[in-house]
């Protein structure tokens, strides 16, 4: 059966620039005629390379895998948790809820349930595309993207021989080379440096810098800010909640500026105060509008959209499932009727900064960290987390699913992101064709 790529090769470029161009609109219009500059900048980021294009159009990548066989995916493998817009730059640091630095994937906007292979596949072109801007051979891509997937599958069935998922960490004293470089120059980062970036000190007290992307409020948006905030307090789980000289608000400022992916939401940071009155311990909120995941543009089941009260609620839920342990300040709440994610603004968040590693010698053991990361997501949120969408053990059923045909699975998905790499390359032309020719309503 043809890939989905080799299909979409076969139609006319002029039908397939509408395709883009119709898929990125349905997904978006409402933000953009929100605020259409947003959008503006987000396209223009997306059209300086396919990469960046790809990063920003995990909505496109969804409407092509509706219509992709998917030999994988089983009654219970077609539908566990899943990233979502899992690609090669979505890995850093965070501190975790234990208080023990971890590398993992730290960006749940796009998180729902679908096919575990979804995000294998968009990990896999991500890697070919990145691979391919640095000038490394097929052959070398494709030995790349192997090393991932059977990292992956080594992880997953580790996990179904000896169960333990939740206590997988990959922190300081489990890496080595760069994740364990990036794990060590996280660990300088302190909250006063990020306080003194964010804030400065006035009457004895801390209060929000002012400058590009931050927004004053009027005293009525403030104060509806402030209520959404107390209403998110009763959504911290009792036992991650800190003593009560906590959560006392200091001050509120709107955000813009977000990356590519959150282009167009409204944000707030809020200032609060932290474990003790002493200034070096404040905490920095980030309360973000919760998007519509792309993998729920094609997973249509009613049990799975009446579980999630609002997108915010839908992000804080799916990031408590893939992570064991996730950041004891991550809660929802409701802004006139929207939901909205809550989340520390923390210090010792670092993204994996692919930038010197050129050589496939240097990305293949990160390569195979990130399988084993990937496995310990999907692996994690399962019957025996604290959802109720899962129920049943999801390393017992990827592994049932791949089988004895670990070959003839790495193969089929390293073709895919070849394939799909290519294919995304044709369509970021078609893109910034579209885009500078003003085809995109809207923008």
């Amino acid at each position: 059966m043809p890939s989905v790529a080799d299909r979409i090769r076969e139609t006319p470029p002029e039908q397939r620039q509408a395709e883009i161009v119709e898929v990125l609109v349905d997904a978006f219009d409402e933000l953009m005629r929100a605020d259409a500059g947003a959008f503006r900048r987000k396209f223009r980021k997306m059209a300086a390379a396919p990469f960046a294009f790809y990063r920003g159009s995990a909505c496109l990548f969804y409407a092509d895998m509706a219509a992709e066989h998917d030999r994988w995916a089983d009654d219970r493998t077609s539908r566990v948790w899943i990233e979502g817009d899992l690609h090669a730059e979505n890995f850093g640091t965070y501190m975790d809820a234990a208080g023990a630095l971890v590398f993992d994937i730290n960006d749940f906007d796009e998180a729902y349930l679908g096919s575990f292979t979804w995000d294998l596949k968009r990990l896999a072109a991500s890697v070919a595309l990145m691979a391919w801007g640095k000038a490394i051979s097929d052959v070398d891509i494709e030995q790349l993207i192997a090393t991932y997937l059977r990292s992956y599958v080594r992880q997953v069935r580790e996990f179904a021989e000896r169960p333990g998922d939740e206590m997988f960490k990959l922190q300081l004293d489990t890496t080595e080379g760069l994740l364990h470089d990036v794990l060590l120059q996280a660990r300088l980062s302190t909250r006063v440096g990020l306080l003194d970036q964010v804030t400065v000190v006035e009457d004895y007290d801390r209060r929000f810098r002012l400058g590009p992307g931050v927004r004053e409020l009027d005293p009525a948006e403030r104060t509806a800010v402030e209520r959404a905030y107390e209403s998110y307090l009763d959504t911290i789980p009792a036992g991650k909640r800190f003593g009560s000289a906590t959560y006392r608000v200091k001050d509120v400022v709107g955000r813009k500026g977000f990356g590519i992916g959150s282009a167009g939401l409204p944000a707030y940071n809020i200032l609060v105060e932290g474990p003790t009155q002493a200034l070096d311990n404040d905490v920095v909120l980030s309360m973000k509008q919760g998007n519509v995941p792309a993998p729920s543009r094609i997973v249509n089941e009613e049990r799975i959209h009446e579980y999630f009260r609002h997108e915010g609620h839908r992000t804080a839920v799916s990031q408590r499932a893939l992570q064991a342990h996730a950041d004891p300040w991550l809660g929802y709440t409701e802004l006139d009727g929207t939901g909205f994610v809550v989340a520390e603004l923390s210090p010792y968040v670092t993204d994996l900064d692919w930038s010197e590693l050129t050589e496939p010698e240097d990305m293949a053991p990160v390569l195979d960290y990130l399988g084993r990361a990937t496995a310990k997501m999907h692996c994690v949120a399962d019957s025996d987390s604290e959802q109720t969408l899962v129920q049943f053990q999801c390393e017992e059923a990827i592994a049932a699913a791949i089988g004895t045909e670990e070959d003839a699975f790495v193969k089929e998905l390293t073709e895919f992101g070849t394939a799909y790499a290519e294919l995304t390359r044709d369509d970021h032309r078609l893109f910034v064709d579209a885009f500078r020719n003003g085809q995109i309503p809207g923008v």
